[in-house]
């Protein structure tokens, strides 16, 4: 009897073919939109974790002051030194590194071709923190650090704009007023979190950028690399006791200080882009209904058109819930049709999104499970109106009806 209901439904779909293709928009719009925004969405999320990932993992910034985190942070507190840091490492346990670094923009400059960009002085262990790795060459040594040698380290971008595709190594920058020779190339990160690019770096031995570029001994933030992530929170308490004690705060009084979670960081981006596809999903699920509307409005239509048709089927002896079937079975035909034609269109926008905006095409089978079934329980919801009043009409009245 199922089967011979959705036989009949296929011969009424295409004997009606254009308007059940126009009936069958709405649902696909909307399906199409839902999987298109939520497959965004996704991928978006997952590229902003990539890039928070890519600052470093299990990571603490402590920075003076208790600024916002991010570019145009403002700092009135007393900066740190490099004797902070110094303490830090011998005060914490569990840890992989700690790096002290400070940053300003500069003009780095090789033969005739010169490029603005970010330099940092900092030690060794911020290729640890950061996790970094060298493409060519290495970092610095403990005597380069001591002693404020002009050597540094180069990002990709660096070295495609002054150095095109010959070797870096050995060549010597100018940056301002001094000359520090390339010993070690990075491997390519690409944009941050932020979008900016993090390949337009020169790294300097801290003491050569404050000597040679600062003219201060100023550090502006101090990265700690924490071995296991569950022991995050207790090297946070650690290093807030070691600065309050450095900087003499007595008890009671507030930290002049920030020492923030990069995974807290990266969970608080993650929620806010759920949140954000949500209702960008959410959003376009009003579609649905639309959709779910108009196939109500084709059924109805059907049912008046068909009146006669269903006065005979019930004269000869069909039964009320064998019409109630037949055009509850076409109502739900449509959405599923509907559906699936709109799955598609949504993964297919999507994937065309994801490779325009540089994102992962994070598909979630889950998601087009739900858009499925979604599909079907709008053909149920607004089908059984329409298959009701065919079901409940006098065959009697139906036969006189022209």
């Amino acid at each position: 009897m199922l089967w011979e209901a959705i036989k009949l439904a296929a011969m009424s779909i295409r004997r009606n073919a254009l308007r059940s293709v126009l009936t069958l928009l709405g649902i696909v719009i909307g399906v199409g939109a839902v999987i298109a925004m939520v497959t965004i969405g996704s991928g978006a999320s997952q590229q902003v974790q990539e890039n928070l990932a890519k600052l470093g993992s299990n990571m603490l910034i402590v920075r003076p002051g208790q600024s916002t985190f991010g570019p145009g942070g403002n700092n009135d507190s007393r900066a740190f030194d490099e004797r902070d840091s110094t303490a830090l490492k011998a005060n914490l346990s569990g840890v992989r590194g700690v790096a002290p670094s400070s940053q300003r923009n500069a003009k780095v400059v090789f033969g005739a071709l010169n490029y603005d960009t970010t330099v940092t002085g900092t030690t060794a262990d911020y290729f640890i923190v950061q996790d970094w790795t060298l493409k060519e060459g290495r970092v610095f040594s403990e005597g380069e650090e001591r002693s404020g040698t002009t050597v540094c380290v180069i990002g990709s971008t660096i070295a495609t704009e002054l150095f095109g595709k010959a070797d870096p190594l050995g060549e010597r920058l100018r940056i301002g007023n001094f000359a520090c020779e390339v010993i070690g190339l990075l491997e390519s990160k690409g944009q941050s979190a932020f979008g900016t690019d993090q390949d337009s770096i020169v790294l300097l031995p801290l003491r050569t950028y404050h000597r040679r570029l600062a003219g201060n001994t100023r550090v502006s933030s101090i990265n700690i690399s924490v071995m296991e992530a569950a022991d995050i929170p207790r090297v946070q308490r650690d290093a807030e006791d070691v600065l309050r004690e450095r900087r003499r705060i007595a008890p009671g009084e507030e930290d002049n200080f920030t020492v923030r979670d990069m995974t807290q960081i990266a969970n608080t981006m993650a929620a806010t882009t759920t949140i954000l596809t949500g209702l960008l999903g959410a959003v376009a699920a009003v579609s649905l209904l639309v959709g779910g509307i108009g196939i109500m409005n084709i059924m109805l239509v059907s049912v008046t058109e068909r009146t006669r048709e269903i006065g005979i089927r019930l004269a000869i002896g069909a039964l009320e819930r064998q019409v109630l079937t037949q055009f509850l079975v076409e109502s739900i035909v449509l959405a599923l049709f509907g559906g699936i034609i709109g799955i598609v269109t949504g993964l297919g926008l999507a994937a065309i999104a994801a490779l325009f905006m540089d994102i992962p095409f994070s598909a979630d089978p889950q998601v087009i499970a739900l858009a499925f079934i979604v599909s079907a329980v709008i053909g149920v919801i607004f089908g059984y109106f329409p298959a009701r009043r065919a079901a409940r009409l006098d065959p009697i009245e139906a036969l006189r009806r022209e």
